[in-house]
C-alpha cells in the first residue's frame, strides 16, 4: 500500500511541478517535421493549443496558446508537398528559452546578424529567431518569430 501511495503521489508531483507540457522543444519539432500534418493536430490539440485556421486547400493550420499573464505562443503550420514549415510567434520567454536550450546540443553551425539568429541544426534543419520589442512597448517583454524550415532530405509520411 505504501508503494502504491508513494508511486502515486509521485508520479502527480512530477508531472504538475516538472512538466512543461505546453512549451515546444526539439523532440517535438522534430516529431512534427517527420509526421503529416494532421498528426500535427493531434499533436497540438494534445498540448491544449486551439486550432484557430484550417486551410485545406493551402494545407495550411494555425495553432494558439493562451498562457496565464498575458502570454501566448502562436503556431503557424504549412505543408508544401511533403515539406513541413513552422512559423512560432510568442512573447512567451520561457518558449524562446526552451527551444534554444533545446537545440544547444544539436546546432552544426549559428550565426548571428542583428536581426536574425540562425541555427543550422542536425536532423532538424534550419531555425531563424528574430527578436523585436513588444507593442506597444514593454519592457519586460519582447516578441520572437521562430520559424523552421526542414531539411531536404526530411519529408513527412502518411
Amino acid at each position: 500500500m505504501k508503494k502504491l501511495l508513494l508511486s502515486t503521489l509521485l508520479f502527480c508531483f512530477a508531472s504538475a511541478c516538472f512538466a512543461q507540457t505546453n512549451l515546444i522543444s526539439y523532440d517535438d519539432l522534430s516529431y512534427l517535421l517527420h509526421n503529416n500534418i494532421n498528426k500535427a493536430d493531434t499533436f497540438f490539440i494534445a498540448k491544449g493549443y486551439t486550432l484557430t485556421k484550417k486551410d485545406e486547400k493551402k494545407n495550411l493550420r494555425k495553432y494558439d496558446l493562451k498562457i496565464p499573464g498575458g502570454t501566448y505562443v502562436s503556431n503557424n503550420v504549412r505543408v508544401d508537398g511533403r515539406r513541413m514549415y513552422i512559423e512560432m510567434e510568442t512573447n512567451e520567454l520561457a518558449q524562446y528559452t526552451m527551444i534554444y536550450n533545446s537545440i544547444s546540443q544539436y546546432v552544426n553551425k549559428e550565426s548571428t546578424t542583428p536581426d536574425v539568429q540562425t541555427f543550422l541544426v542536425k536532423d532538424l534543419g534550419t531555425i531563424y529567431i528574430m527578436v523585436n520589442d513588444a507593442v506597444p512597448y514593454n519592457p519586460t517583454r519582447r516578441e520572437y518569430t521562430i520559424r523552421i524550415v526542414a531539411d531536404k532530405g526530411i519529408t513527412s509520411y502518411n
